[in-house]
C-alpha cells in the first residue's frame, strides 16, 4: 500500500495533536502543584505553624522557592520536615 502525501500529513498532524494534548495536560498539573506548594509554604509561615513545634518560620528565599516550584506540595512538605528536624535551607 502506498500512503499519499496528504494521508501521511494527516497522520502526522493527528499524532502531534495527541502528543501535544498530553504534554499540555501534564504541564497544567505540574503548574497547579507548584502553585499549591508555594501557597502551602506561605500559609505555614503566615499562621506560624512551626511555632507549635518550637521552631522558627521557614525562610522563603531563592532555594526554598525553587524547591517548592519544582517539588510542589511534596517539596513544601520536605521543607517543613527538614525545618522540624532542625535543618534549614
Amino acid at each position: 500500500m502506498d500512503i499519499s502525501g496528504a494521508g501521511l500529513l494527516i497522520i502526522v498532524l493527528v499524532v502531534a495533536a495527541v502528543v501535544g494534548f498530553f504534554v499540555i495536560k501534564n504541564i497544567i498539573k505540574l503548574a497547579i502543584n507548584s502553585i499549591l506548594g508555594l501557597i502551602l509554604l506561605y500559609f505555614v509561615n503566615y499562621f506560624h505553624v512551626m511555632a507549635y513545634f518550637g521552631k522558627p518560620d521557614i525562610p522563603i528565599n531563592v532555594v526554598s522557592f525553587l524547591i517548592c516550584l519544582f517539588g510542589g506540595i511534596p517539596g513544601a512538605l520536605l521543607l517543613i520536615l527538614l525545618n522540624i528536624m532542625g535543618i534549614t535551607v
